[in-house]
């Protein structure tokens, strides 16, 4: 029970002190809302497009802000060492890490329903697979923010994790079958797709969206769980072998 009680209080800590921040909030809305109307605006075939964009705008929110708040809360708190205090708090490490981790997760939940919400005043979402789609969100968020944690403990500073999660996200844009079939990559860079997180969560949206996925969901969601699990130990292990080792 101490522990659980220090995971939220950890959780609560970095909630107030980065996530819920007026220029985050405003952040989070603008965001998703930006986006939304620029592929909107581009594609040019009225309402019912919207759609068929959805799962990319979605997926580009969680991405951008998962990893983008992850550098600057652990990147924050290493460079004024707050962070080598926290890691000598006498809860489960892997616990701790989650508490860190846990806000950057519901922050990037929430960026996704902003389009989504938008999105329902517009057109009809009644067709969605919720089952799906929600889960689906939910692992996205998870392995953008171990994504960006794995990032963050590489760096010292806050524009080096920012240059460095580029390396990662605008190659996921435009590979992972976003905003336009994997099918219709060069056949030497599908691959690189496939070694990608955010292809299976896009396939995952696709498919509850509108009910056009490659790939079945038993593999979508398997993928994105393993992808979880290695992105987390490998940030843990970075970790331990930087500060407790």
């Amino acid at each position: 029970m101490k522990d659980w009680r220090a995971y939220f209080a950890i959780l609560a800590k970095d909630m107030k002190t980065y996530y819920l921040k007026p220029p985050n909030i405003s952040w989070g809305i603008i965001f998703p809302l930006v986006w939304t109307g620029m592929f909107f605006i581009r594609s040019g075939s009225g309402l019912g497009s919207i759609p068929n964009l959805l799962p990319g705008v979605i997926s580009v929110a969680i991405l951008f802000g998962t990893t983008s708040m992850l550098a600057v809360n652990i990147t924050f708190e290493k460079k004024n060492r707050s962070f080598e205090r926290l890691l000598l708090a006498p809860i489960p490490f892997e616990l701790l890490m989650l508490a860190k981790t846990g806000g950057a997760i519901l922050f990037g939940t929430a960026n996704a329903f902003v389009p989504v919400i938008i999105a329902a005043f517009i057109v009809d979402l009644s067709g969605i697979a919720w089952a799906a789609f929600v889960p689906g969100i939910i692992l996205i968020a998870m392995s953008s923010t171990f994504l960006g944690l794995f990032i963050a403990v590489a760096v010292s500073e806050v524009f080096e994790a920012q240059t460095f999660s580029n390396f990662f996200r605008f190659p996921m844009i435009f590979l992972c079958g976003l905003f336009f079939p994997i099918a219709k990559l060069p056949v030497f860079l599908k691959p690189f797709s496939y070694a990608l997180p955010l292809t299976y969560g896009a396939d995952i949206l696709h498919g509850a969206v509108h009910g056009e996925h490659a790939l079945p969901y038993l593999l979508d969601f398997g993928a994105l769980t393993a992808f979880c699990l290695v992105l987390f130990a490998a940030s843990l292990w970075n970790i331990k072998r930087k500060w407790i080792l």
